[in-house]
């Protein structure tokens, strides 16, 4: 025996579709049920994870000799304001080791005291940083 259902008169009908408008697809009708990131900041964790760092390589002697001798060229030609390409180590904020830069301009001051260059943009390059120096 079936009871009184108010719904009754229109479980029969066929469903609705409408003329004008396209039919929505059901990865978007799933969309709508989902509003909200139930972990928040997890995808930018997991992304953050998966970037890659280069380690910090240690230039040997004969690098270091070769370098310094750049240093001094570069300190003679100051009054010419010299432009250069300097490649150097940039740390990473966030984890452990960091990429490998470059920056290209006219060197303002070479400051051995506070051990960076200067360049005349305001860019400020740690002296121990330093893999390359190119004029």
């Amino acid at each position: 025996m079936r009871m009184n259902n108010r719904y009754d008169e229109i479980m029969g009908l066929p469903h609705h579709v409408s003329k004008t408008r396209p039919q929505m697809p059901m990865s978007d009708r799933a969309a709508q049920f989902a509003p909200f990131a139930a972990l928040t900041g997890y995808d930018s964790a997991i992304k953050e994870t998966g970037r890659l760092t280069d380690e910090r390589i240690e230039l040997d002697e004969e690098a270091l000799t070769a370098l310094d001798r750049k240093y001094q060229l570069l300190i003679e030609a100051l009054d010419d304001a010299p432009k250069v390409t300097i490649i150097y180590f940039q740390p990473d904020e966030r984890k452990a080791g960091g990429q490998y830069v470059s920056a290209t301009g006219t060197v303002k001051k070479v400051d051995t005291f506070g051990r960076r260059i200067l360049l005349q943009d305001g860019t400020r390059i740690p002296l121990d940083s330093v893999y390359d120096l190119r004029f």
